[in-house]
């Protein structure tokens, strides 16, 4: 709705605007205040902005779109909200900016190439719900109590009273029916009188942890992460496991498989709800992305992987401001759909062009920078966005939780730049990719030497109660037995192979084979791709026992071949469906083997 201008623009640099209020006694200006620009010289046009920093009656803030044409004296209309997603039936499977546009309306309604200040409503306002209402006139509810339900896809929708309101309040009508986001299901009434309608629809400002004020208020509560997300990838499940309801980071350089990663993550992971932040990535990975999720086949349910997903999308051309504020937009729709029972993943790549956004913009504000310019705000700023990983009991009892991984884009792989080691302190797991690993298609890429997982002692009560009792013992051993290895391999290249004891050469040995044919997996290959918790647990134990048992090899010639010939079967058998009769035939030779080795 258009409003009437209350101030006008005095300053411009690129997209940051200055503006003051007409008239100060009136008037007011507020921090995160959406605000929208109309040019003199194409007064048709609306150019949404932000409002980042107020001093008295004047304001800086950035522009969403590109700033040519606007001039000084530009008159400015304020919205009087902040800056808000729409939260509501409809968000599975659409791709949106970071400003929640579906991007698809605005190709359709304006054509590939976008002119400035087009917007599009966040859910369709035609799309037809099936509402079931499950509460009465004259019951009593709280912010964040469900009243009702819609289908959507694979999940059923819980439409919830807004998530702002403090106090108990009667529902004075309710209704079943087939209804559009925007027309009434309900009214309440406050103990003052006023009533409010509800839809289907409410909207929540991005920058604010959605369950705050309920949390708050002791209607839903916050749990302690005591279960594992299973992501079906050996090397993270068992060596550097992530919490349901954890935050994670995985930094890397260039060409060490990140993209890949990710995506098995979100394809495969035990969760209800993925929401993936394209953020400030290059157009081409952002284009394959979307082509692609919606011919993947969802493990979970048989369909579409796109049903349960959400696209949130701000390539490096698209501007820098929006781009700040993708991440917002995908961790508020991740917090919706954990308030309804679900396990959402929020996956947000890369956190580094976020961070260099944050950046341009703070430079433009003239504030002052921290290391390699990067606003001083960095570290509080990263926290505040993982932060808001966790598990939630709502207020009907169920348990919902949102799981937040960022990759980092460390330039030259360089992990002790600023954003990375501010993200190290945020998170409690650091997959750290090795180019080297890549370089040797050791995939997936993550180094075992630098990478760990707090999470691993957290969730050490559920790995003794569904895996084994001395599970953590036995990861321990094999983290060590990889860290010997590796002294051995460097001692080597220095030594050569004459310079070192049996001993230490077939602990080399085995450190390789394990890394062989556990640390790595074929993201391309239709079984070993995707390993089950159950599927892992065996195949630990099968290599637990071989590399910790002591061997009496005649010379290092005969250990060699030995731990060659195992490599190739267990190979093989990470390729074979399992209960098939290749796996039977290669568990039959390895035990064979195995045994002629004892």
């Amino acid at each position: 709705m258009t409003q009437s201008p209350t101030a006008s623009i005095t300053a411009v640099q690129e997209d940051i605007v200055r503006l003051r209020l007409d008239d100060a006694a009136t008037g007011r200006l507020v921090k995160n205040e959406v605000v929208y620009i109309r040019p003199a010289r194409e007064p048709e046009q609306r150019l949404k902005a932000e409002i980042l920093r107020v001093e008295g009656n004047q304001a800086d803030a950035q522009v969403f779109e590109s700033t040519g044409g606007v001039g000084l004296g530009d008159p400015v209309e304020q919205t009087g909200r902040l800056l808000s997603v729409r939260l509501g039936p409809g968000l599975l499977g659409r791709v949106y900016d970071g400003l929640q546009n579906p991007l698809e309306a605005l190709a359709i309604g304006h054509g590939i190439f976008l002119p400035r200040g087009v917007e599009a409503p966040g859910l369709d306002p035609d799309a037809k719900w099936s509402f079931t209402a499950m509460r009465r006139s004259g019951d009593r509810v709280r912010g964040g109590d469900t009243i009702g339900t819609v289908p959507e896809g694979p999940i059923t929708h819980k439409i919830m009273v807004p998530f702002d309101l403090d106090e108990s309040l009667e529902i004075t009508w309710i209704r079943d029916g087939t209804v559009t986001v925007n027309e009434p299901v309900a009214r309440l009434k406050a103990a003052s009188g006023a009533e409010r309608e509800l839809t289907l629809a409410q909207d929540w400002p991005v920058r604010e942890p959605l369950p705050r004020r309920i949390v708050s208020a002791g209607y839903s509560s916050r749990l302690y992460p005591d279960a594992p997300m299973i992501t079906t990838q050996r090397i993270i499940d068992v060596f550097f496991p992530i919490a349901q309801g954890g935050a994670a980071c995985i930094p890397g350089p260039f060409g060490a498989g990140k993209t890949v990663l990710l995506n098995l993550i979100a394809r495969h992971s035990d969760v209800d709800i993925v929401i993936l932040v394209a953020c400030g990535e290059r157009a081409g990975e952002v284009v394959e992305t979307i082509s692609e999720f919606p011919r993947l086949k969802d493990p979970r349910t048989g369909g579409s992987l796109m049903d349960r997903t959400v696209i949130v999308c701000n390539t490096s051309s698209m501007p820098v401001a929006s781009r700040e504020a993708s991440i917002y937009t995908g961790i508020a729709i991740g917090e919706y759909y954990r308030q309804m029972g679900l396990r959402a993943l929020v996956i947000a790549d890369s956190t580094s062009r976020w961070a260099q956004a944050m950046r341009e913009t703070s430079g433009r504000l003239e504030e002052i920078p921290g290391e390699e310019a990067f606003p001083a705000y960095l570290d509080s700023s990263v926290k505040s966005v993982y932060e808001r990983a966790g598990v939630v009991k709502t207020n009907d009892g169920t348990v919902g939780a949102l799981t937040i991984i960022g990759s980092v884009s460390p330039a030259g792989g360089n992990f002790e730049e600023p954003v990375t080691q501010s993200t190290l302190a945020a998170v409690k797991c650091f997959l750290g990719l090795s180019y080297d690993r890549a370089y040797r298609r050791f995939y997936p890429a993550i180094d075992p030497l630098i990478s760990w997982s707090r999470y691993r002692d957290q969730l050490a009560a559920w790995s003794a109660q569904n895996l084994a009792p001395d599970w953590n013992e036995k990861v321990a051993a094999l983290t060590g037995l990889l860290a010997r290895g590796d002294e051995v391999a460097r001692m080597e290249q220095v030594t050569g192979e004459e310079g070192i004891s049996l001993e230490d050469f077939v602990a080399a040995e085995a450190a390789r084979f394990l890394d062989m044919v556990f640390l790595q997996q074929d993201a391309f290959d239709a079984v070993d791709s995707s390993s089950p918790i159950e599927r892992q647990h065996a195949l630990f134990d099968q290599v637990h026992s071989i590399v910790t048992r002591r061997y009496a090899f005649a010379d290092k010639e005969a250990a060699r071949q030995h731990f060659t010939k195992l490599t190739g079967l267990f190979k093989n058998l990470n390729y074979a469906a399992s209960g098939s009769g290749e796996a039977q035939k290669l568990a039959a030779e390895i035990d064979t083997l195995d045994k002629a080795a004892a």
